[in-house]
């Protein structure tokens, strides 16, 4: 007899993705065609003929061609969306599966990371919102009392670009070929000193500054509501996250609200607190595109990177950090100093690829996406320099960016310094 059948593999598209996929197509065509127009234009200028009333536009009967097609792909596009928006209902077994399968939340984190503010802008069902997660679930900012479990210690993790709140967990090859869980900093921290881990899910393609606004509006319902008083507040933020905890800090300050009243400690885990080298080359690849007549039309396909990568060039955390009409063309840092939080424990961890050799390699290398500087908030400018104390910084040698969320070593650092910190701030 045949033996059962074999699983079938999981599912992970939505009926609602495919409405979404097909505006993001729609608006990828569209600017595909403005960049072949405008490479026209660019050899019919080169001709020393006269185009259209703007530089990266034909007329006459070319111009009219152009915008045809661009016309048509609009109609295209509502057509298809209103014609999905129909037959939604009948895909309700693509629904069926889970809808947010690491699988699927993990290539729609990449894509929030890259275009997530185009996204929002266009209203795409793809924008991922900023929510809450205790225990696998979302969590109700104005009825968390409904939630499985609360304490009066909160910890809260914050993820950084292009990623989300369930690649806090790391995975490990067990001897026996399969793969078992590995290090979860909410977790292990709970088990060890009786925190309630939540974790932040956000856009990070947004502006850093939007995010911190908006995770300062969400902390301050979420303590306003939480069943218990909430004896302290503590923050583990990876790279980017760590940008969105300062800002939002920032403006906690500015307009007043209370939650940071019980904001103990900050935990920075590779935040490039004066920005990343691999935005900057972003920039550069701006210039070269446009210095010539012939490339500059494909100038378009490097200003498609996202407000929230391009904060990364210097660590914009604020509104008035001198983003400029043109956020793709800030060569200089133009910051306003934003110092650490007052009154707030904070400790710095940078990693560096290079072993325990040389401040030059260190510095030089760092951990392949942060510079160790930056992550250490040191800045060749003292006065901008973030005071971490002697002992609240520490450096994860031969480690990349992303092994901080796995490096058992890095875990233990946090918690050693957590614990201490507790233990000195508690009165008596």
């Amino acid at each position: 007899m045949p033996g059962p059948p074999a699983p079938k593999a999981p599912r992970h598209v939505r009926a609602s993705d495919l409405r979404a996929a097909a505006r993001l197509a729609t608006s990828a065509t569209r600017g595909t065609t403005r960049i072949v127009e405008g490479v026209h234009q660019s050899v019919w200028r080169s001709m020393g003929l006269s185009g259209g009333a703007r530089s990266e536009r034909t007329r006459g009967l070319t111009g009219w061609v152009y915008r045809c097609v661009d016309g048509i792909t609009s109609a295209v596009g509502l057509g298809i969306d209103t014609a999905l928006a129909r037959l939604e209902p009948l895909f309700g077994a693509m629904d069926a599966a889970p809808p947010q399968s690491p699988q699927r939340l993990a290539v729609l984190a990449a894509l929030n990371g890259v275009i997530g503010d185009r996204l929002l802008a266009d209203g795409n069902p793809l924008a991922l919102p900023m929510t809450l997660q205790l225990d696998g679930h979302t969590l109700d900012p104005d009825r968390p009392a409904a939630a499985a479990a609360v304490g009066a210690k909160l910890l809260l993790l914050v993820h950084g670009l292009c990623m989300n709140d369930q690649q806090w967990q790391t995975w490990r090859k067990a001897p026996d070929g399969s793969l078992a869980p590995g290090l979860d900093h909410g977790q292990a921290l709970a088990q060890a000193q009786g925190f309630t881990p939540l974790y932040l899910r956000y856009n990070t393609g947004r502006h850093v500054a939007d995010n911190g606004r908006e995770l300062s509006d969400l902390l301050q319902r979420l303590l306003a509501a939480w069943p218990e008083p909430v004896h302290e507040l503590v923050v583990v933020a990876h790279s980017m996250g760590g940008l969105v905890t300062r800002s939002a800090v920032h403006q906690a300050q500015l307009r007043g609200q209370d939650w940071t009243a019980r904001l103990t400690r900050i935990v920075f885990l590779g935040t490039p607190h004066h920005g990343a080298p691999l935005e900057r080359a972003g920039s550069w690849i701006d210039q070269l595109l446009g210095s010539t007549r012939w490339s500059a039309p494909f100038a378009r396909l490097a200003r498609l990177r996202s407000s929230g990568i391009t904060d990364l060039r210097h660590g914009r955390v604020r509104d008035d950090d001198g983003v400029g009409p043109d956020r793709f063309n800030s060569p200089s840092d133009t910051r306003r100093h934003l110092p650490l939080p007052t009154g707030v424990a904070c400790l710095a961890v940078a990693a560096t690829l290079a072993g325990r050799r040389s401040l030059l390699a260190e510095r030089l290398l760092g951990d392949g996406l942060v510079p160790l500087r930056s992550a250490l908030g040191q800045h060749d400018d003292p006065a901008r320099s973030l005071a971490f104390g002697p002992h609240d910084q520490t450096i994860a040698y031969r480690t990349g960016h992303m092994q901080l969320l796995s490096d058992p070593a890095v875990g233990r650092a946090v918690a050693e310094w957590l614990a201490r910190k507790s233990t000195a701030d508690r009165p008596g």
